[in-house]
């Protein structure tokens, strides 16, 4: 694993780094909502931290680059929303594959129970213990189901018309992985819970 990056929960500190990325990167304005000023940005960072979620920077040299995890936690049905996006500065190095892989390997790995877990990797944080990760991704953004694939989620439909940008709608991919399904062989990024 590399020094240089580390996945951590978003903070307020992360706030010019964020609205940077989203200035410098035109295609999150359909994933993000409107980040126009710092107080935007920092109201986009509390949003990660609520109870539900489980969202996490992606840094580079202490820097946010990207961002990874999960929302509508469900601890009854054991599922969790997936979702992703990668800012400018760190696109086109497979850093978002390994990083959407090691949170959701960590999603789907058991929580810490009383006493040490003989099977447990000392390096790893004690997982969510979820079961289902589900994620869509606009078929226009074939970028995002690579990352998805990369990081071990299956295709499982087709979902029409589903989303809309301006004033086109797009059909979304469905996918999911299960904590069942084989793990990638991807390298995974230093978590920080």
């Amino acid at each position: 694993m590399s020094d240089d990056l580390l996945l951590r929960p978003w903070t307020h500190a992360d706030a010019p780094a964020l609205l940077r990325l989203y200035r410098s990167t035109p295609d999150l304005g359909p994933q993000l909502p409107d980040l126009s000023d710092l107080a935007a940005a920092r109201d986009w960072i509390s949003w990660t931290q609520v109870p539900g979620n489980a969202i996490f920077a992606l840094t580079e040299r202490g820097v946010a680059i990207g961002s990874v995890g999960l929302s509508a936690i469900d601890q009854h049905h054991s599922t969790g929303w997936f979702h992703y996006w990668m800012g400018q500065p760190g696109r086109g190095r497979g850093l978002m594959c390994r990083a959407a892989a090691t949170v959701a390997t960590w999603a789907l790995s058991p929580m810490a129970g009383p006493g040490p877990s003989p099977h447990a990797d000392p390096d790893q944080a004690p997982g969510l213990g979820l079961h289902r990760l589900e994620l869509g991704h606009r078929v226009n953004n074939p970028a995002s189901g690579r990352v998805a694939r990369a990081a071990g989620f299956v295709q499982e439909g087709l979902q029409r018309d589903k989303l809309t940008h301006g004033d086109q709608r797009f059909d979304v991919v469905a996918m999911a992985r299960l904590a069942t399904d084989p793990q990638p062989s991807l390298t995974p990024i230093r978590l920080q819970t």
